[in-house]
């Protein structure tokens, strides 16, 4: 079992573990600390050894942030685990606070601290929020200061050791592309910009520049560890020597040095009087200061290899379709299930969650999931990002929504898929609900667009049915998707916010329109699409990109409301499900199989 439904979490932790923070910040001339949810990597996913906050607080959301006084400590969350946060943390020791209004910053701002001392740790802070930081404190009439050492790391006497897995090469066979050919192309892009070297800081970045792999992030296969490439294609590889596996050498080649963890500060240092490119959203300003301090001209600007990394070859979408091929029969198996065994009103959310598990098992490939399965009944699938627990888990009751989000990471590709599916007889409000989020997920995965357009300009389309209806979710419709690393990656993106990145050819975007109804039912719909080639169009102007879909399992056939469905939806519907069972069906054993037939039939 992959999942862990014990979460280490809740108000008894932050009740245990604030008076030894707080003893430790007095000792160390600290009035207050900022604790981030990020660490060294800024990791979507944290090792045990950097849930800092988790530590702090008791909140194991995988995001927020909080402030700690010696007679106050603030936690910061967003609208998708309040629900979390007041019952992980003691409300007479942690006072809660809305991100993004105001916001750490936004909120410091608007105290009077006058004479006090604020630390924070460069080592987990991007610099623009060390730079707003900065300003917030002044405002509050503080001083701010840096610290070695964050407190939260000497006051946790029981600390888990950092993780160690081996690093491993990923074949060429998988990747598409050699490592060499990489590092080649950026290091020609350095010397065209007058650059003599970037600093690669990010794991997933680590892991496709160098086709390597580890295992220090849970569900994602990271290497943490650190690069420089230089302008002729050479390169410094920083890892720990107990993650060097029998043959990595061999496989990097000559022009790369495997260096240990402790060399990193020196090599930086002999950056002095060097142009150096680091990527400010993804480098701690820990490393900015290194380097200013060495007298090295620091270039800010994106780090070079999201862009390549997020346009995938043929080779990684092909590996990237048979991942899902495998991955869509365990789905459907446990979409079988679900539609059977599952009806009787005694399955629980954890049940469910390891059935499914057991399923993707099957599969001699999968590697692990690539996130914690989202397994929300009722009223908890009204929650975007629930994480089901021992202490929450509730049954799959007959007249209510079941939403599950879940994926698996192979070693040709990643995959992330979420299906709504009805216990009992949904109610026509339930329907309704389900067809305006279909209608939404089908025009985005019909759409064409021209060279230039970003996730921003077609988000829209997935709302507009909902719109129409007065309503609306209120997270992204669509994130980046590696393969065989992350399951979210940018830099490119669909939603309402800002995004310049234009959708480019092998990019892998999520399609996931949603609605929920808090106290009731949520509803997901998401399926994983590439970008592809840009065509003619007969009797157009310009030739145009569109999508091609990836993920293939059957929709909730009980949830379509056929008569809010245009003529073009019927027919997506209809196509698409000809196309899982061709797809899925001669994967499946003959009961499922059966199943799958009726499921696609034609509307």
């Amino acid at each position: 079992m992959r999942q862990n439904f014990d979460v280490k979490g809740g108000p008894q932790i932050g009740r245990a573990n604030l008076p030894h923070l707080r003893k430790v910040m007095a000792d160390m001339g600290l009035d207050g600390i900022y604790i981030p949810h990020e660490d060294e990597y800024q990791n979507e996913y944290l090792p045990a050894a950097n849930e800092r906050l988790a530590w702090a607080t008791g909140f194991t959301g995988s995001f927020g942030s909080a402030f700690v006084f010696a007679d106050r400590a603030v936690l910061f969350i967003d609208g998708r685990y309040t629900v979390q946060a007041a019952d992980q943390t003691d409300p007479d020791l942690f006072e809660r606070v809305d991100i993004p209004d105001p916001g750490p910053f936004g909120w410091l701002s608007g105290q009077v601290f006058s004479g006090l001392t604020i630390g924070y740790d460069p080592a987990l802070m991007a610099p623009n929020d060390v730079e707003r930081l900065a300003e917030a404190t002044q405002r509050a009439g503080a001083r701010l200061t840096a610290v070695e050492t964050h407190p939260v790391d000497l006051a946790w006497s029981d600390r888990p050791d950092q993780p160690m897995s081996l690093v491993v090469p990923h074949p060429l066979k998988m990747a598409g592309r050699s490592s060499e050919d990489k590092r080649r192309a950026i290091a020609e892009e350095l010397d065209q910009e007058g650059l003599d070297a970037v600093i690669i800081t990010a794991p997933a970045s680590l892991a496709w520049l160098f086709n390597i792999r580890g295992g220090d992030v849970a569900c994602s296969p990271l290497p943490l560890g650190r690069a420089i490439l230089r302008r002729d294609g050479s390169a410094d590889l920083f890892l720990e020597p107990e993650k060097v596996s029998e043959g990595l050498a061999t496989h990097l080649g000559n022009q790369v040095t495997l260096q240990p963890m402790a060399a990193l500060v020196p090599r930086l240092k002999d950056c002095s009087s060097q142009r150096i490119s680091l990527d400010p959203a993804q480098a701690s300003a820990w490393f900015f200061n290194i380097l200013e301090e060495a007298g090295a001209t620091v270039v800010r600007q994106q780090d070079p290899v999201l862009l390549p990394k997020a346009c995938k070859n043929r080779v990684e979408i092909d590996g990237t379709k048979a991942a899902h091929k495998r991955d869509g029969v365990a789905l459907t198996r446990f979409l079988h299930w679900l539609d059977t065994e599952a009806q009787s009103g005694t399955v629980t959310e954890i049940d469910a969650a390891l059935k499914l598990e057991s399923l993707r098992d099957l599969s001699t490939d999968l590697q692990d999931l690539s996130f914690e399965t989202i397994s929300g009944a009722g009223p908890n699938g009204a929650l975007p990002h629930y994480r089901v627990s021992a202490a929450s888990n509730r049954r799959l009751e007959r007249g209510t929504l079941y939403l599950v989000d879940s994926g698996g990471q192979y070693l040709d590709g990643t995959t992330d898929v979420t299906r709504t599916v009805a216990i009992g007889r949904p109610s026509a409000e339930m329907q309704r609900h389900y067809t305006l989020v279909l209608k939404g997920h089908i025009a985005l995965d019909s759409v064409r667009f021209p060279e230039g357009t970003t996730g921003t300009h077609i988000d829209v389309l997935a709302r507009h049915a909902l719109w129409q209806a007065g309503l609306d979710y209120d997270h992204g419709t669509g994130h980046g998707v590696g393969v065989y690393l992350g399951v979210h990656e940018g830099p490119q993106r669909i939603a309402k916010v800002w995004n310049s990145t234009a959708l480019q050819p092998g990019m892998i975007v999520s399609n996931e329109p949603g609605y929920y109804k808090v106290g009731s039912h949520g509803i997901r719909i998401e399926n994983l699409q590439f970008v592809t080639p840009a065509e003619e169009i007969e009797g157009g102007d310009r030739p145009m990109l569109g999508f091609e879909c990836l993920t293939f399992a059957p929709l909730a056939r009980a949830l379509i409301d056929p008569n809010l469905l245009s003529s073009s939806d019927m027919a997506w519907v209809n196509d698409y499900h000809a196309r899982v069972l061709a797809e899925i069906g001669p994967h499946l054993p003959v009961e499922d199989l059966a199943w799958l037939e009726v499921a696609c039939a034609p509307l």
